[in-house]
């Protein structure tokens, strides 16, 4: 069956300004990805720390595509029932009873045929994004919590976008999926894996486009105020936490900041809103410990404003 080719981009510059559009920061090398994907018809495999956008990734590409996002959210033990399809069994059975209640008297069996269609099929996201009329954005969260038995399962849609059901024979996708499989890099993924995708690996930002994601997320924000913020939060990531801040949660504290009329990011400031960034009890504990003192002392020298205010 022939895929569909929906409109696509012509450089990597056009997917970051689309991106961009989507609220959606890229770097080159993520819009250079992103564009490829499209071109090449390759799934993405995203790794990284927690955090550092991953999932927004996929949903920007929905976004700034104009294309449903489609969610698959991996965790230990999920099985081929729950990503992919299974069978309405009561409804078969249901079928069962009301043609032999029909052919009463017949000794002819139901065939196959008759129970094993469409009709009696629960998609699941990945048979739902393969089976879609319309093009999709299928996001696979997450994918090293599950085992190597379910990546196995996924090579045949990764290679070529069709599934395969044993009652049915082969579903192939009939529009080109984007595909973006996410990682926290808790385990290493298997090399068949890894040898379907384009890679890509996603950092924290440098300090200065992380003060331009905020500021796209919260524009009434000024900048002296962003890069204060953005100083504290690369200190606190610093630190051996169980959780360090996300790039998501930078951007609510900016709002929180907002909110709160601050003008700076002194140590009542901080110990008032900690709780937007922090959020283990453990790692609230470290935090006041570690860095309130140091605001303190920020603040009575007057240093940590300083740098922030030439770069305005």
């Amino acid at each position: 069956m022939s895929v569909s080719a929906p409109s696509q981009p012509e450089t990597p510059a056009a997917v970051a300004a689309a991106l961009r559009d989507a609220r959606y920061l890229a770097d080159d090398s993520t819009a250079l990805i992103a564009f490829l994907a499209q071109r090449l018809g390759k799934p993405i495999l995203v790794e990284g720390p927690a955090g550092v956008g991953k999932t927004e990734l996929a949903k920007a590409l929905s976004r700034a595509t104009g294309r449903e996002l489609v969610r698959l959210q991996c965790y230990e033990g999920l099985d081929e029932a729950k990503a992919l399809y299974e069978w309405n069994y009561r409804k078969q059975l249901l079928q069962i009873q009301a043609t032999a209640s029909a052919r009463e008297g017949d000794a002819a069996p139901v065939e196959m045929g008759e129970i094993f269609t469409e009709e009696f099929l629960l998609e699941r996201p990945l048979m739902r994004a393969i089976a879609s009329p319309d093009p999709v954005v299928l996001l696979i969260d997450e994918i090293d919590k599950t085992d190597q038995e379910f990546e196995a399962m996924l090579l045949e849609l990764l290679s070529d976008f069709q599934i395969t059901i044993p009652e049915m024979g082969r579903i192939g996708a009939t529009t080109h999926p984007i595909v973006l499989l996410t990682s926290n890099n808790s385990r290493e993924l298997t090399e068949a894996l890894k040898r379907r995708c384009l890679y890509l690996w996603l950092d924290y930002p440098s300090a200065e486009r992380e003060i331009e994601i905020i500021r796209l997320h919260a524009p009434e924000i000024d900048r002296r105020l962003a890069a204060r913020l953005v100083e504290v939060v690369a200190m606190v990531r610093e630190l051996d936490l169980k959780k360090p801040p996300s790039i998501a949660e930078a951007i609510d504290w900016a709002r929180t900041l907002i909110l709160m009329g601050a003008e700076d990011i002194d140590a009542e400031t901080f110990r008032q809103s900690l709780s937007i960034i922090i959020k283990h009890r453990t790692d609230l504990d470290l935090v006041a410990e570690r860095i309130v003192p140091r605001l303190g002392r920020a603040g009575a020298n007057g240093s940590p404003g300083a740098t922030a205010t030439a770069g305005e």
